[in-house]
């Protein structure tokens, strides 16, 4: 199941791309396409890989491991709706839906965590306010169908809450346990990291988000916030690792380029606040800069141990030098094509493409020779 949500995240992101660069569907509609039916059923499927060996407990139920089936179909009801394919209450029905799974998953994770044997990493608490602030994006959605009149100032409510909220809380609070993973080595100060900067990166988000819908100083002051919480972040790594190991690794390169492309959102989005930059760009700078270099990065270690559990093996270590190859020169072009879109530059489509096109091919290619 992790393999196939894998790899349908990466082509969704390559149905995404393709369909901006064409022009054949509108940017809330492919942002849906790939938030909700490529990158969130693939966020569900790794949490439940992540939260049993965070609590030390056993595997998920079956009955959860299919919810990223049921997200999926969500995601491409919500997209028909976009693209006027589906009518307009589908897209309350699918966000309905998705709030119910939102709502068992966090269920899970809190029953999981009261009966963790010893204390549970501090991840797990990241995990839950992201669902938590999932949920709320969800019934705005609801709130949208009722007070039309409103629509635009829940639109940015439920837009922040996602972007920032859920996917940024889980990618920073992953890339802490996952790093250390990649690189084979401890980071011994994750813990206490994450649980200081956790209320103040909910707080930021919550400030953002409410800041872009009412209140300027609001959004500038959770940016300011949440830049403090990604920088320490950075330099707590760099102090740890360094460049140079970072830039070595091939796994490693694309996530850290993922923390740079977070940087760079926020601060396309304090220049959209301010009126100097379209929001618009800021949008798929957040597609190309942060998200393509996360998901490559995250399955370039992933899918070899999604693929083969158990012990470390020789097969497995394979898998991984195959999966690493161009993944630095992936993570430059994805923060490049991040810059030029930021700054309005379609172009920079082309580059995001490209890396995302060579990554595909490299994990067929690694995943046939694996089959030899």
């Amino acid at each position: 199941m992790l393999i196939y949500l894998g790899l349908s995240a990466l082509a969704t992101s390559v149905a995404t791309l393709a369909l901006l660069l064409l022009g054949q569907a509108s940017l809330p509609a492919v942002a849906h396409l790939l938030l909700a039916a490529g990158i969130m059923p693939l966020i569900f499927g790794a949490m439940t890989h992540f939260i049993p060996v965070l609590t030390r407990s056993g595997a998920a139920p079956r009955s959860l491991l299919l919810a990223p089936i049921l997200l999926q179909l969500a995601g491409a009801v919500s997209f028909l709706g976009f693209i006027g394919e589906a009518p307009p209450p589908a897209l309350t029905a699918a966000a309905g839906s998705t709030l119910l799974l939102a709502a068992a998953l966090a269920g899970w994770m809190n029953q999981r965590a009261r009966r963790a044997l010893g204390t549970p990493h501090p991840c797990w608490r990241w995990y839950l306010a992201a669902v938590g602030l999932l949920g709320v994006a969800l019934l705005l959605v609801a709130a949208m169908a009722c007070w039309p009149q409103a629509r635009n100032t829940l639109r940015l409510l439920h837009l922040h809450l996602n972007v920032l909220g859920f996917v940024g809380l889980t990618a920073l609070g992953t890339l802490q346990v996952l790093l250390p993973t990649v690189l084979n080595t401890a980071d011994p100060t994750a813990s206490q990291r994450l649980r200081r900067h956790l209320p103040v990166a909910v707080g930021a988000v919550l400030l953002i988000a409410t800041g872009a819908a009412l209140s300027l100083p609001l959004a500038l002051t959770g940016a300011l916030l949440l830049s403090v919480v990604v920088l320490s972040l950075g330099r707590a790594i760099l102090a740890w690792q360094g460049w140079r190991r970072l830039l070595e690794d091939g796994a490693a390169a694309p996530l850290a380029g993922a923390l740079a492309g977070f940087l760079l959102l926020l601060g396309l989005g304090v220049g959209h606040a301010v009126g100097a930059l379209d929001g618009r760009d800021s949008i798929l700078a957040f597609i190309v800069a942060f998200l393509l270099p996360l998901v490559t990065g995250a399955l370039t270690h992933l899918l070899p141990v999604w693929l083969l559990r158990g012990k470390r093996t020789a097969r497995r270590d394979r898998l991984h030098t195959a999966l690493r190859h161009g993944g630095t020169q992936r993570a430059f072009l994805f923060l490049t094509a991040g810059a030029l879109l930021g700054l309005d530059v379609a172009a920079g489509l082309w580059p995001a493409l490209l890396a995302l096109l060579h990554f595909l091919g490299v994990v067929l290619r690694a995943l046939w020779a694996d089959r030899e």
